[in-house]
């Protein structure tokens, strides 16, 4: 009985401490965020967000202004145009910016994106002749490409076999092969999973 009394009050502490429920309800924005200020990187706690503001000015926002790849995405999936360049290629945005993620490619987005002479092999750039580089992939550190991404089933698998966390979730069935619906070539040999 003493155990269980310890362990409830244990826990109240744990959520006291992180203000409840919802730790980010804790989290409060700096006093020049008024409310209805609009959800920013310098205004991150915000609820408010309309992904068209930022979509109706031109080239006048850059990934930097967001809080969230996932309002990146929404701006672009607002307009798909990409006014403001914010398509890092394939129809994601800002994949560099932090959680939460949106990286379900728009369908329709412009493609600024150009396969330059040193572009690694992608999706976007499938040419045989280019190198194709696994730390291209993981740039962006978690979650930050899909399988769409990768021009061939081998490529995400080399992304995998270099960095055996699958930081891009790339194998979520765990069993060692990535992206196996991708067209050839193929490389279906297991990774060892675990950290890297």
């Amino acid at each position: 009985m003493l155990v269980v009394a310890i362990g409830a009050v244990a826990l109240v502490v744990v959520a006291l401490t992180r203000g409840g429920s919802d730790a980010s309800a804790a989290q409060k924005d700096p006093a020049w965020c008024t409310p209805g200020t609009q959800r920013t990187a310098l205004c991150p706690h915000s609820k408010v967000f309309v992904p068209k503001d930022y979509a109706v000015h031109g080239d006048a926002f850059e990934c930097i202004n967001f809080a969230s790849q996932a309002d990146a995405q929404a701006v672009l999936r607002a307009n798909p145009t990409d006014p403001n360049h914010l398509d890092d290629g394939g129809g994601v945005a800002c994949r560099g910016l932090p959680e939460p993620r949106d990286t379900t490619p728009v369908t329709g987005a412009a493609q600024h994106f150009a396969c330059g002479p040193g572009e690694t092999r992608s999706a976007l750039c499938p040419q045989a002749k280019r190198a194709f580089d696994p730390r291209y992939f993981l740039r962006y550190g978690s979650d930050a490409y899909d399988c769409s991404d990768f021009a061939a089933q081998a490529e995400a698998q080399a992304v995998l076999r270099f960095a055996p966390s699958d930081p891009n979730h790339l194998d979520d069935d765990g069993n060692g092969v990535a992206c196996p619906n991708l067209p050839g070539p193929k490389d279906v040999k297991p990774v060892q999973r675990g950290t890297s």
